[in-house]
């Protein structure tokens, strides 16, 4: 790409052009200074027009700046944002400058573009033209200067914080006020009706068809709530869910039974086919695991003023020729013993039934915190804070990161201030609270691996990925698919070979401050130290942006679905986990030991809350940001747009032929970053 220089000579006259965005509330009562930067001067400052350049949305206001001396070519504009006396300060949000040597000269004016909100108290602002080039395609000093200075200064303002001791690092923000008006924004709410789940006190269910009520009031037209509620004891669908809920990540194939596990094959053979065994079986690759181990000395919440209890349970599942996945076989604690039974099928109804409401409590809780809050949330905000730390707006890969991950940490923010704060959701109604929840994260922080969050890597390491039935499998690969092709072109675009990834130093400091304060610099983890291919860049960004979008709408947005029926996920246990069989003697009898009234609706309104996209939600793929919208980035933004409305309409084919519709990982329900 050709750099446009503009000819120089002596007692020039340069016509500047500022332009406001169209959005509404864009422009401001300030006034702006424009000063031109050259590779040989500077120009001095030029105002506007106070009483007849006004920055109203869309205005384009018109100042001539003449220069002494020749600036040689231009390479940034300075502006100045100026009170005006006996005015509001307001941002104003800047959409591009234009300059050009006026009537005389018949070269195009260069532009500037700016597109961001600026404000007083931001000083000087410069900006460049809109090549996006790495530091190693820097030919100009004043250029290289430039972008350290602005490395230098977003370093000093996005500072490193602890969260959690052995947790991933988060931005050093108590408040949504330093972030500014580039990385706040506001949501246009769905209108989501939480009125009758308001007014309930603290109380213990009375009988299901209280729970019934509160249902029928709160799920209405739900499809997918009401299947849950009609077929949630069920052992095909809690093996449905383990794969197809609001946690797909646990489950994992198995060759040998775990050694704490009390299980034989005279115990489990009237589960499998007739003439098979558990070795058999697992030899075949139908034996799954669903394993909490994660939870093994959290300490538990106390919720109303009494103590709750957690259990860190194992759950063996057999996939069976008709194609369905039950579970077999539950221990509930992770030491065998004569006070820690092993429950299976064909055991009093109401011993089965909590033995998996047991299960469904503990992956509540590993959803929540790890799933859900660590590897999308928390390591976005990784992503986030060491884009803005490490690559300067100019980078290719800062312009192709941020869309997805700029409303992170206002979200992250506000979750601390809020859901994770005393008096949230978390410290009044969850099994682990406040005291637990540092401790999960730790934990799952160390057994969290790289290839995990890699889309082929974990299905085939869990050994679930061609299971017929799984459709959170099916989809996704599909999406992952299609951005690793959008990443790796677009990493071809500006990285003809290995050795200029290699070479980058801005690009090997961004991935080793995510290492550092990700990984906690643990090389366990799998994570990339540094980039020594295109291949491993791509691959690496292809899962941030999965992470930030795809996977979060997986977990993140089938909440209200799969909990608005509380028996079906318990968000919190009163009782102990039972020691010895025949604890409860009914179905009635469980609901002591569920979550009490108050409690529930606590809990089920954050999670309509979260679970409903924004009416003003970017699709994944969709990209309002200048640089896509013309040249090589634009063909490649619509080559993905296309292939992702492909996959929308073939889930949507598939969804109408199943009784229950998997639709969470349809491109156009995926939020383009991690906003709710």
């Amino acid at each position: 790409m050709t750099r446009l220089h503009i000819s120089i000579r002596q007692m020039a006259m340069y016509e500047v052009t500022v332009r406001t965005s169209r959005e509404p509330h864009s422009g401001s009562y300030c006034g702006v200074q424009v000063t031109l930067i050259g590779v040989q001067g500077e120009s001095l400052p030029a105002s506007l027009d106070p009483e007849h350049q006004h920055l109203t949305p869309g205005s384009a206001c018109a100042v001539t700046v003449r220069v002494d001396q020749p600036l040689g070519p231009l390479v940034l504009v300075r502006l100045r944002l100026k009170a005006r006396p006996g005015f509001p300060e307001q941002d104003w949000h800047c959409q591009a400058v234009e300059v050009s040597l006026g009537s005389e000269t018949d070269q195009p004016a260069q532009l500037f573009p700016c597109n961001k909100w600026l404000q007083p108290a931001d000083g000087d602002i410069e900006l460049r033209n809109g090549q996006v080039c790495t530091v190693n395609s820097e030919t100009l000093q004043v250029l290289k200067e430039h972008r350290a200075k602005e490395l230098q200064t977003k370093q000093q303002h996005f500072r490193w914080c602890t969260f959690a001791e052995g947790v991933s690092s988060c931005v050093d923000f108590q408040s949504l006020k330093p972030l500014g008006p580039n990385l706040t924004y506001t949501r246009k709410s769905p209108g989501v009706d939480t009125f009758y789940l308001k007014g309930f006190t603290d109380r213990p269910w009375g009988s299901f068809e209280e729970l019934q009520t509160l249902f029928a009031f709160n799920a209405r037209d739900n499809i997918t709530a009401n299947f849950v509620r009609a077929h949630w004891s069920e052992d095909s669908f809690f093996g449905y869910q383990a794969l197809n809920g609001c946690n797909p990540l646990e489950l994992h194939q198995i060759r040998q039974a775990p050694p704490n596990l009390s299980v034989s094959t005279d115990m489990l053979r009237p589960f499998l086919p007739e003439g098979s065994s558990l070795e058999q079986e697992m030899e075949r690759g139908t034996i799954f695991l669903l394993d909490y181990k994660v939870l093994d000395g959290v300490p538990a919440n106390t919720v109303n003023g009494k103590q709750q209890y957690l259990a860190a349970p194992l759950c063996i599942l057999h996939y069976s020729q008709q194609g369905e996945l039950k579970p077999i076989a539950i221990q509930l604690q992770q030491t065998p013993g004569a006070q820690n039974p092993v429950f299976v099928p064909s055991d009093p109804d109401a011993d089965w039934l909590l033995a998996k409401m047991w299960v469904k409590n503990a992956d509540f809780q590993c959803h929540q915190l790890l799933t859900h809050f660590l590897n999308t949330h928390l390591l976005g905000e990784v992503y986030c804070t060491a884009t803005l730390r490490q690559l300067p707006e100019v980078h290719p890969l800062h312009q192709l990161i941020m869309p997805h991950v700029w409303t992170t940490l206002q979200i992250n923010i506000q979750a601390r201030l809020s859901l994770l704060a005393p008096g949230g959701v978390f410290d009044k109604s969850m099994g682990v609270g406040l005291e637990g929840i540092p401790v999960l994260l730790r934990k799952g922080a160390e057994q969290l691996k790289y290839s995990a969050l890699c889309v082929p890597e974990d299905l085939s390491d869990r050994g679930v990925r061609d299971l017929p039935i799984n459709y959170y499998s099916q989809d996704v690969l599909r999406v992952w698919s299609a951005l690793h092709r959008f990443v790796g072109t677009w990493v071809d675009l500006y990285y003809p070979t290995d050795g200029d990834v290699h070479q980058d130093t801005e690009l090997q400091m961004w991935i080793q401050e995510v290492f550092t304060h990700g990984a906690l610099g643990q090389s366990e983890t799998g994570f990339p130290q540094a980039f020594q291919s295109k291949t491993e860049l791509s691959k690496f960004v292809t899962m941030v942006i999965y992470s930030c979008s795809a996977l979060h709408a997986a977990v993140n947005f089938s909440q209200a679905d799969f909990n608005l029926w509380m028996p079906n996920t318990p968000f919190t246990m009163s009782c102990p986990p039972p020691q010895s069989k025949g604890s409860v003697s009914s179905r009635e009898a469980l609901l002591s030991i569920l979550p009490p009234a108050n409690s529930t609706c606590s809990v089920l309104t954050t999670l309509i809350l979260l679970s409903k996209p924004a009416l003003d939600f970017v699709p994944l793929g969709h990209y309002r940001e200048a640089h896509f919208s013309s040249g090589a980035p634009q063909r490649l933004v619509e080559a993905l747009q296309k292939e992702l409305k492909v996959i929308s309409g073939e889930i949507a084919e598939r969804n109408t032929k199943l009784q229950l519709p998997y639709p969470y990982l349809s491109p156009e329900s995926i939020e383009n970053s991690v906003a709710i």
